[in-house]
């Protein structure tokens, strides 16, 4: 079952971000996941905005993929580094629609 992890990111010290930016997504791919999306672009539509500087959308192919990632140890230094340089949200969702009104998605 399809797995996304979305990475909620406010920078404090940009400083990790080159070395970030330039080699997990080499990690996520290690772990069958791709990005579907990684932007600073973000803009309220609706509610109180969050203090967000980017938010990363990531898609796996099942939950233990994507904790795989999480978990590699070639991942520590990086998940240390962005610990340190920003207040950081990762949340994790599966495929399903919890009503199950939506045909295309599996019931949750």
């Amino acid at each position: 079952m399809t797995t996304y992890i979305i990475a909620d990111i406010k920078v404090k010290d940009p400083k990790w971000i080159p070395d970030y930016a330039a080699s997990v997504h080499d990690l996520v791919h290690k772990h069958s996941g791709r990005y579907l999306a990684r932007s600073g672009n973000v803009k309220t539509l609706e509610g109180r905005p969050l203090d967000t500087t980017l938010i990363a959308l990531m898609a796996f192919p099942s939950e233990a993929a994507a904790r795989a990632f999480t978990n590699d140890p070639a991942y520590a230094p990086f998940l240390s580094a962005r610990q340190g340089g920003s207040d950081s949200r990762f949340q994790m969702i599966d495929n399903t629609d919890l009503a199950g009104t939506i045909s295309y998605l599996p019931k949750g």
